[in-house]
């Protein structure tokens, strides 16, 4: 079944095949019914959106609600808790210092981090890059509780608090006047800051049938090295350009930062780094349970795009927590509307029109389509939740996926085995019976990952899962203990898990 959500988009790719709409430079008329079409989709209160070229505002929009109950709508000065986006305020805190002589990149974190448990083999840049787990300075595995000891760093070498650098060296210099530490609820009412009210999107209506409620939420008060900054997308836009430009930081600082810390990985030296179609991609998000955010540089077009909301909708469904920005439906709609010449194509497909342009892709652009089909699927299984259609739309595409790109081996990652991992869980529940549509580009994804990194926590848990529904205990057991034998991993949500089936299943073997 295709929902009228993707109905709906169907009706807009046939009006661009049958009518075009007048040329526009920016793709500002196809950009902004886009954004009106995610929000709609993603029931998101409120919204703030900018794109500049330079000095240039390319495009700035305020849609819907700060406030649903007060009827206050989201305007320039509300501002917005930007979660982990506060890392890129930590990150060029920690190049300034770098700059100044006061800390080196390869010093250990354990002279300034004292008082945890670290290694002394883990050094500024591997926690810098998110490379202090696994095999260390290889792999990338985003790591909040290492990252936060960057706060201890800045504060040991520069003599001051957390809070005095991020002020006095980045916020007065750049004039960022919404932007502040959010600390409590008496700061915010000492200093009359207007905070955008949280929100999230509930999966059951007050008679438990699944839909799409608004919910709402709270606010996650306060901060260290890794969130807690609030601000707006103008003061976001204008860090992320003086970065960009070497106001903030040397031209020979930013392009390490700007670059992957080793060749395939993705992120710098303090940001996420890419490169999609031969153009390079700089970002950085930020996920509350009620808040989301996004900055993306294009730095050879001098392009910035900054977009934030009260609910996690921007960020949840795509798991930028992997490095793929193009898993983002938001950003692929600013990159094909003012990046990349694919202006005309359609932000979503359904059954029937993404069987037609299969059919007659432009092939010069097939890198783009590839990414468009997979975060659409991705974004309707994680709706699935809200709306059990959505699984449907999401297999079609995922089908069509796989017909015209077999070799998935190839694009194959860690959001797409996560994706593959729910349809097979939820179809699993859904029909009493197990899914099975889709288990060898499950599996042959998986092996390729595990073959490069036979200790990735995700892949391993993955597989797990696959097995359990299978009942195979054997190999369910086999993956689990991969996740919980893995070396420099710190303990999460995946060990826990893993733990926790091992402990179970021992009981159940031994009757103890």
């Amino acid at each position: 079944m295709i929902n009228k959500f993707i109905t709906a988009f169907f009706s807009l790719f046939i009006l661009s095949c049958s009518d075009p709409q007048p040329d526009n430079e920016y793709g500002n008329e196809q950009f902004s019914k886009e954004l009106r079409e995610l929000k709609d989709y993603f029931q998101i209160p409120g919204m703030a959106v900018l794109v500049k070229k330079g000095d240039q505002t390319l495009y700035e929009d305020h849609l819907g609600f700060a406030d649903l109950k007060k009827d206050l709508r989201m305007d320039s000065t509300i501002t917005i808790p930007m979660a982990s986006l506060t890392k890129i305020f930590t990150s060029t805190l920690i190049w300034m210092l770098v700059e100044e002589g006061k800390v080196s990149l390869e010093d250990m974190v354990s002279d300034y981090a004292r008082g945890y448990q670290i290694p002394d083999s883990i050094r500024i840049e591997h926690v810098l890059s998110h490379t202090s787990q696994g095999n260390l300075g290889k792999n990338f595995y985003y790591n909040n509780s290492r990252f936060m000891l960057l706060g201890q760093i800045i504060e040991t070498a520069s003599g001051k608090s957390f809070k005095s650098n991020v002020y006095e060296k980045i916020i007065s210099p750049l004039g960022l006047k919404n932007t502040y530490l959010l600390e409590d609820t008496i700061q915010v009412a000492s200093e009359n800051r207007k905070i955008a009210s949280p929100y999230f999107l509930d999966g059951k209506t007050t008679d438990g049938i699944k839909g799409k409620k608004i919910t709402e939420g709270f606010i996650d008060y306060g901060y260290s090295a890794v969130a807690g900054i609030a601000s707006t997308v103008h003061d976001i836009a204008k860090l992320g350009a003086s970065i960009a430009d070497n106001r903030l930081l040397a031209k020979s600082s930013v392009d390490k930062m700007f670059s992957p810390y080793q060749t395939g990985l993705p992120y710098g030296l303090g940001i996420f780094t890419q490169e999609l179609m031969g153009e390079k991609l700089v970002w950085g998000y930020g996920q509350y349970d009620c808040y989301s955010s996004l900055l993306l540089l294009v730095p050879d077009q001098e392009l910035v795009f900054v977009i934030a909301a009260n609910n996690d909708l921007l960020s949840n469904p795509a798991r930028l927590i992997a490095g793929d920005i193009t898993y983002s439906l938001f950003a692929l709609s600013f990159l094909k509307n003012f990046v990349f010449d694919v202006g005309q194509m359609p932000l979503f497909e359904n059954s029937m029109s993404i069987r037609e342009v299969g059919k007659r892709i432009d092939r010069t652009n097939g890198g783009f389509y590839l990414k468009k089909l997979l975060a659409q699927s991705v974004t309707a299984t994680f709706m699935a939740q809200f709306d059990t259609q959505e699984i449907e739309v999401s297999r079609e595409i995922l089908q069509q996926v796989f017909d015209l790109y077999p070799n998935y081996n190839n694009y194959g990652d860690l959001v797409l085995m996560h994706h593959l991992n729910m349809l097979k869980s939820m179809n699993t529940k859904r029909d009493k019976k197990e899914f099975v549509e889709f288990d060898r580009p499950f599996t042959g994804i998986g092996d390729s990952l595990l073959r490069v990194d036979p200790f990735n926590p995700y892949a391993n848990y993955y597989m797990a899962n696959y097995y359990q529904i299978k009942g195979i205990s054997d190999s369910t057991s086999y993956y689990f203990s991969q996740v919980v034998n893995a070396q420099n991993f710190t303990s999460w949500w995946y060990t826990k898990e893993a733990e926790r089936w091992i402990k179970e299943n021992e009981k159940e073997a031994t009757g103890k």
